[in-house]
C-alpha cells in the first residue's frame, strides 16, 4: 500500500509508506507499482573515465620529470601531445553528448599499450 512519487513523465520515481505532501500523495496497491529503474551507467563511465585518467598520470608525470631533468624522454614530442588529446578526451566524456554510450568512449592511442609503469 505505497504512496508514489511521480516525475514530470509520469513515471513512478519513489516509493514512501506514508502520504508526503507535495509529492507523493497517490496511492497504488503493489500489484499496480511499477518503479523506474536507475540508470548506473553514467556512474559506471565516471569510474571507467576516473581510473583511465589515474593509468595516465605516470606517463604524463615521467615524461615532464624527464623534459625538467634534462635527460632523454621515453615519448616523442608526438606521443606526448597524443597522451594529453586523450588525457582531456577523458575529462571531457562526461560532457561528451555521446556519454554513457561505452561504445563511443575515448580511445587510448595505440603505443599507450606499450607502455608500463
Amino acid at each position: 500500500m505505497p504512496y508514489v512519487q511521480r516525475d514530470a513523465e509520469g513515471l513512478v520515481v519513489g516509493e514512501f509508506e506514508n502520504r508526503q505532501a507535495g509529492f507523493a500523495e497517490e496511492w497504488l496497491s503493489v500489484e499496480e507499482l511499477e518503479l523506474l529503474q536507475v540508470d548506473t551507467s553514467a556512474t559506471t563511465e565516471r569510474a571507467w573515465r576516473d581510473s583511465e585518467l589515474a593509468k595516465q598520470v605516470w606517463l604524463r608525470d615521467r615524461h615532464r620529470d624527464q623534459i625538467e631533468l634534462g635527460v632523454a624522454t621515453t615519448l616523442t614530442a608526438d606521443q606526448f601531445a597524443e597522451l594529453l588529446a586523450y588525457i582531456q578526451d577523458l575529462r571531457d566524456w562526461p560532457q561528451s553528448p555521446d556519454f554513457p554510450d561505452q561504445a563511443k568512449r575515448p580511445v587510448a592511442p595505440v603505443w599507450d599499450v606499450d607502455q608500463a609503469e
